[in-house]
């Protein structure tokens, strides 16, 4: 574990393993060690230095005041690659960390190698704009939500139909969720941190090559918005994981690392 200061604060990162820096870039409201359950052990025997941190929001990084917006995130993270000297490199992105990397590989394309773009989208259609000002009203509110109410709802909309009729693994994921307990933590400002405008147009310039994976029941990220993604960036494919909600690299971690290894080693 170490510091590294960017963009007026200090964030926290790991490096796992020895070779070619691999960058993972996290969602809103978890800490770069989710990416330590299944994707770093695959990187690392694969040969790849995997190197995960912890966004604004999420301690031991620093937690400043106030609404985070993408803009924030992203100089966060292209500061990080500059203080490490890592570029350009390969980027792992989920959810808000692909919002990240697609927009490093628009606005800052010598810190871009290439690009895995997990969960992604170019635009918030009118489902998923109601969604972001929904939370961005709760994390607002004095509204506490109740830890299992929470719990519930967090796992219908992350989690796949095949997860959530599991009685074993639903168990597991809802005794995780209630223990998260997201609203307790600083996390919540990262609500904002979302697409503004259309970035379609914008993604036609990226000259690195990506590969999006979509997650056939992600509510979220839908995998119609991903495929608009890679059809917007030039050299772009598409993997689509069945059976994967929105959490698709931890509900299916076998077919996301291979897709994601398969994908670093096409474009070594």
């Amino acid at each position: 574990m170490a510091f590294a200061f960017t963009n007026g604060i200090r964030l926290c990162y790991q490096r796992h393993g020895r070779g070619e820096m691999v960058l993972l870039i996290m969602g809103s409201g978890a800490g770069g060690s989710a990416w330590t359950l299944y994707q770093t052990p695959a990187l690392v025997q694969a040969g790849f230095q995997a190197v995960t941190f912890d966004s604004r929001g999420i301690p031991p990084s620093d937690t400043p005041p106030g609404r985070y917006s993408l803009a924030d995130m992203v100089a966060d993270t292209r500061g990080l690659i500059e203080a490490l000297g890592a570029g350009p490199c390969r980027l792992i992105g989920v959810s808000m960390g692909a919002l990240i990397a697609q927009e490093l590989a628009i606005t800052a394309p010598h810190l871009v190698r290439s690009a895995v773009l997990m969960a992604t989208k170019g635009r918030s259609d009118a489902t998923r704009s109601a969604y972001s000002k929904a939370f961005q009203a709760l994390a607002d509110s004095d509204v506490k939500l109740p830890a299992d109410y929470a719990a519930v709802v967090t796992a219908l909309v992350m989690l796949s139909p095949a997860t959530l009729d599991d009685d074993a693994a639903a168990s597991l994921w809802l005794e995780s969720f209630r223990r998260a307990d997201r609203q307790q933590t600083a996390a919540v400002a990262q609500e904002w941190a979302d697409l503004i405008d259309d970035r379609r147009e914008a993604l036609r310039g990226v000259t690195a090559p990506c590969r999006v994976i979509a997650f056939a029941d992600d509510l979220v990220t839908p995998p119609h918005l991903g495929a608009e993604v890679a059809d917007a960036i030039p050299d772009c494919d598409l993997v689509r994981i069945a059976s994967a909600g929105h959490f698709g690299y931890l509900e299916r971690p076998d077919e996301v690392n291979a897709a994601i290894l398969d994908f670093l080693q096409r474009t070594g």
